[in-house]
């Protein structure tokens, strides 16, 4: 039951009162009613995926709205909205509310005290997702990075009952002002810190890159917008257990597994974290090493759920990171020629050929299996193009060398005669220098 101040301002519920109790939320999306957001997608569809987004760390949605934008600096809702939305979550007793959008500082204090509940907007949202999801030492690192650099941005404001308190002289900082800047050199110390533990992570990733190099096996790495089915099909491929539920970003660290293809050509799949529209700046910036593993890889697997109403937003969204991590020279231009679209959810569509292979898409269902072997064909056949045919004059008793090109490569024809065997084989590029080498 709701508790109320004396000043009409409803009691918020205490850490050990939200732990026995699932916290009631409201999710508010402020809508421009004259366009769409920047790749078509509908505001019902936003609105459920914020609501899916909440869900998701176990808040109980009681509210939902789409209200037009006003635009006001002080609340970016009108008046009226805001009055009436407050209506609403006192008959829902609303915990907690999320706006689907971007806050000022300023409107979210606003906004907390028209409504006298704890307010959060999506970057908010998103950075406690990504920070209750992470389990590597990687993925708790940038998530700390991304929420102090959130933090900073909001520091001055979070502090106005302190600000601009001056002392007795008029030209000396008030506690305020020195609070302030207390919290804020300590901020900037820890990202400092932060920023020069992920480059020693970043580094121990390399090396294990060089090593992965050596073996070598080609990299498969899985890419698509969240809750898109990527675990589920890792899993289905690998043989594996990562964690996949029908819950949005519940995979952030990247996972590796082998996948043996139906050459008996050895890869290496990498399961990384969803894509979503509008991520905010911090974690695009803080999770630049987990898209490391797509800039190397030798075939990118973009999934697709293909059932959702907006999956073609949806790849638009994906499309839109990946041209942005080749804006900054973190992927190279041809990622698209080593790129193949996996059609996820066939089940979900009826009746349909699970083995359709049409311009370049394959049709699959992680969860039932349907159309994975011709999934397996399409990368096999993607990585053969990228190998070399080269042929070799051998000294039979090589035995070595011999067994080297059957463990590395995909041996295509060997005569063997008395003095010599020839043997015609594929291999990476890579591979065909260090063969050479010896």
């Amino acid at each position: 039951m709701a508790r109320w101040r004396s000043d009409g301002r409803r009691i918020l519920p205490t850490p050990n009162e939200t732990a026995k109790a699932p916290t009631r939320a409201a999710v508010i999306l402020p809508w421009d009613r004259t366009d769409r957001d920047h790749n078509g997608r509908a505001a019902e569809a936003r609105l459920a995926e914020a609501v899916g987004l909440a869900a998701s760390i176990g808040l109980v949605v009681v509210h939902q709205a789409i209200l037009p934008l006003r635009a006001r600096p002080a609340t970016l809702l009108g008046e009226g909205q805001v009055a009436a939305q407050k209506e609403a979550m006192d008959e829902a007793e609303v915990d907690l509310v999320v706006v689907d959008s971007g806050l000022t500082p300023v409107q979210q204090r606003n906004l907390e005290r028209a409504w006298g509940a704890k307010v959060i907007d999506r970057t908010g949202l998103i950075l406690d997702i990504f920070g209750a999801r992470a389990r590597t030492r990687e993925g708790i690192l940038q998530v700390e990075l991304a929420h102090l650099e959130y933090q900073r941005s909001r520091l001055v404001r979070s502090w106005t009952h302190l600000e601009r308190q001056r002392g007795g002289f008029g030209f000396l900082g008030g506690p305020g002002e020195t609070q302030i800047e207390a919290d804020r050199r300590l901020i900037s110390d820890r990202i400092v810190r932060l920023k020069r533990d992920l480059e020693q992570v970043r580094r121990t990733r390399g090396l294990h890159r060089d090593a992965r190099k050596r073996v070598p096996f080609p990299v498969v790495a899985l890419v698509g917008y969240t809750n898109a089915g990527k675990s589920t099909l890792f899993n289905a491929l690998t043989g594996s257990e990562v964690v996949a539920e029908d819950q949005l970003f519940a995979t952030l660290d990247p996972t590796m597994r082998g996948l043996v293809l139906p050459s008996g050509r050895k890869a290496i799949l990498s399961d990384t974290v969803g894509f979503i529209s509008e991520l905010p700046t911090e974690l695009v910036a803080a999770f630049r090493a987990t898209l490391e593993e797509v800039a190397e890889a030798d075939v990118i697997l973009h999934v697709r759920d293909i059932a959702h109403p907006d999956s073609v937003s949806q790849r638009l969204d994906v499309l839109g990171v990946l041209d942005g991590m080749v804006k900054d020279g973190a992927l190279d231009e041809n990622w698209p020629n080593r790129t193949i679209e996996v059609l996820n959810k066939a089940d979900l569509l009826g009746e349909a050929d699970p083995t359709l292979v049409r311009d370049s898409a394959v049709l699959v269902s992680a969860l039932t299996g349907l159309g994975l072997d011709s999934l397996k064909q399409v990368i096999d056949q993607a990585i053969g193009a990228g190998l070399e045919r080269v042929i070799y004059q051998l000294d039979p008793s090589d035995g070595a060398a011999i067994a080297w090109l059957y463990q590395h490569g995909e041996v295509l024809g060997r005569d063997d005669a008395a003095d010599s065997t020839r043997i015609e084989v594929k291999l990476r590029s890579e591979d065909r220098a260090r063969f050479e080498r010896r």
